[in-house]
């Protein structure tokens, strides 16, 4: 199958348009892309007419442009054979918001559309789907726009069962300032699957990084995934709900999954260094990381703080991780302090967290970063940065960055994600260094590089 027309549409048919009730969800989608995108958009409703001056079409076939993709907002009892008229009208694909399929017992209806689909050859998302948002081109969720938070166009694809847990995704994605470059709600998966959507988001030049979140796999589909996902040359973050006997039947009733063994399949992801998270709070942490490096580290970390309470902080959050803090060879703590100003070469801590204290400035930062940046006794470093402290300027984030970079160790900063220290964070993401905006995040960045295989 094509995906072409799914993923890059030029012309768009939303079908189920109401000419009376303007909340209606296919009424949202029109709206939205009518106003807001790049791609030509036309109404559909059986009965004409005309809404907000725009010609209503009353059957695909009559829209005087070949269709790429068409957004199906219809009764599911209407479903297929508005599926078979888009299929004789040349049609590229389709995403089918409606519900009512077998999430809710009619799984001969969904089976109507497989069939229709497979015989034809012709790809659809969902039923029982948000369906597409593609950052800058469409987006199909039946979401008022100015209630979408949307995260800006970057690396990172998101594949999703739940709509209602993409869509969180995305807030928390904008709120770190993690990148998209696609995210897709699947919903009951009726055609198009994990396996299909990791097949096509393995060659997309646009993402770097490639996240799940599952509910649950047919019978044999999760070996299956994950044999696909060991061999994909792309970092790879699954979060999988239906663990507990509870959240299996409430998967089953929601998108109809079977949700399966969950430690079976955790422990399989481990063995091919696919990286899971617990939560949509690490899937967010890994994903930016991910996005960033492709070393893989074995997780010897060095620190370095203002903070001596944030040090120890860091430090047992590590330790509960697995993740080494060693102590700093006397060479390295030598290079560092010949480095420091007169007023922190007294004061400063050098061991592993080195601690330049509250009177540290910029650079005092650079030294520390100098000489951890080539101690072969880390691979990585975690910054512990207190904006606050009145010796550091807003450069501080840009001078880091160059260093790191400059030998290619792995840095990951800690910076609480204030407005006012927006051009100090900028200053890391700018250069591809991540910023987490809470300690625990910061330890997740480094633990994803040690726990992917790809890196």
């Amino acid at each position: 199958m094509d995906f072409t027309p799914l993923f890059h549409p030029k012309t768009i048919a939303v079908l189920g348009v109401s000419l009376t009730n303007d909340r209606h969800p296919a009424n949202v989608i029109y709206n939205k892309i009518h106003l807001r995108y790049p791609v030509k958009v036309y109404p559909v409703n059986p009965r004409g007419g005309q809404f907000q001056r725009d010609r209503v079409y009353a059957d695909i076939a009559d829209i005087p442009a070949r269709i790429d993709l068409a957004v199906v907002a219809a009764r599911a009892e209407f479903v297929p054979d508005i599926l078979e008229r888009c299929i004789k009208s040349d049609v590229g694909g389709a995403v089918i918001i409606s519900g009512g399929f077998a999430e809710s017992g009619r799984a001969d209806l969904q089976e109507r559309l497989v069939t229709l689909a497979r015989t034809a050859d012709f790809p659809f998302i969902g039923p029982n789907c948000l369906g597409i948002y593609a950052p800058t081109r469409f987006d199909t969720f039946f979401l008022p726009g100015e209630r979408l938070v949307r995260p800006d166009p970057g690396p990172v694809a998101i594949v999703s069962q739940s709509g209602g847990v993409l869509v969180d995704q995305m807030v928390k994605f904008a709120e770190q300032g993690v990148g998209l470059s696609l995210a897709v709600s699947i919903g009951n998966k009726a055609l198009i699957r994990e396996l299909d959507m990791l097949a096509y988001l393995s060659e997309d030049p646009t993402t770097r990084v490639i996240a799940f979140y599952v509910e649950g796999f047919d019978k044999n589909e999760g070996r299956r995934f994950v044999q696909a996902a060991a061999s994909v040359p792309k970092p790879i973050n699954v979060l999988k709900s239906g663990k507990s006997i509870e959240g299996r039947r409430a998967a089953s009733s929601h998108t109809a999954s079977l949700a399966g063994d969950h430690r079976v399949f955790s422990s399989v992801l481990a063995q091919h260094g696919i990286v899971e998270a617990e939560n949509e709070f690490e899937m967010v942490s890994f994903c930016e990381s991910l996005s960033c490096y492709r070393q893989k580290i074995q997780g010897r970390v060095g620190i370095i703080t203002v903070s001596g309470g944030h040090g120890v902080l860091v430090t047992d959050i590590c330790a509960a991780r697995g993740l080494a803090v060693p102590q700093l060879s006397k060479d390295t703590r030598h290079k560092i302090l010949e480095n420091l100003s007169a007023s922190v070469q007294g004061i400063a801590s050098l061991e592993n967290p080195v601690d330049l204290t509250g009177s540290a400035r910029d650079d005092d930062f650079v030294a520390a970063a100098n000489g951890l940046s080539q101690a072969s006794e880390v691979d990585c470093v975690i910054l512990l940065l207190l904006p606050y402290s009145p010796g550091i300027s807003s450069d501080l984030g840009a001078r880091l960055s160059h260093v790191f970079r400059r030998e290619d160790k792995p840095l990951v900063a800690y910076v609480p994600h204030q407005e006012k220290y927006r051009m100090l964070i900028e200053g890391f993401e700018l250069n591809n260094v991540p910023v987490s905006s809470s300690i625990d995040g910061a330890v997740l960045m480094i633990e994803a590089l040690r726990r992917c295989r790809t890196c």
